[in-house]
């Protein structure tokens, strides 16, 4: 799915769900306990047996969803063109240099 393509699915849900109604504040919040979800499975990977492993990769995938749904909801309240903002800090960071 193209990022325009899933802003507009993300907009149109959050519409039809009422999600809408929620603060600036509070979608930043559910961000950051999404991420906090997303770091413990991460931790959970280095500890779990081999077998557990798949299901934990899952839950991961679900918590990184969350954490873009969220970012993406962001950027739809302050009408922020994602692909657009890919491709300007995609070129911004051509030029970058990082040193360690």
């Amino acid at each position: 799915m193209e990022w325009q393509a899933f802003q507009q699915y993300v907009e149109t849900f959050c519409e039809k769900k009422g999600f809408t109604e929620v603060s600036d504040e509070a979608r930043y919040l559910f961000l950051m306990s999404e991420v906090g979800e997303m770091s413990k499975e991460l931790l959970k990977l280095s500890w779990v047996d081999e077998s557990e492993k798949p299901q934990v990769k899952t839950a991961l995938s679900h918590e990184l969803f969350d954490i873009i749904w969220n970012t993406v909801e962001i950027a739809n309240r302050h009408e922020i063109d994602l692909t657009q903002a890919f491709s300007e800090k995609m070129k911004i960071n051509a030029g970058r240099n990082w040193t360690k």
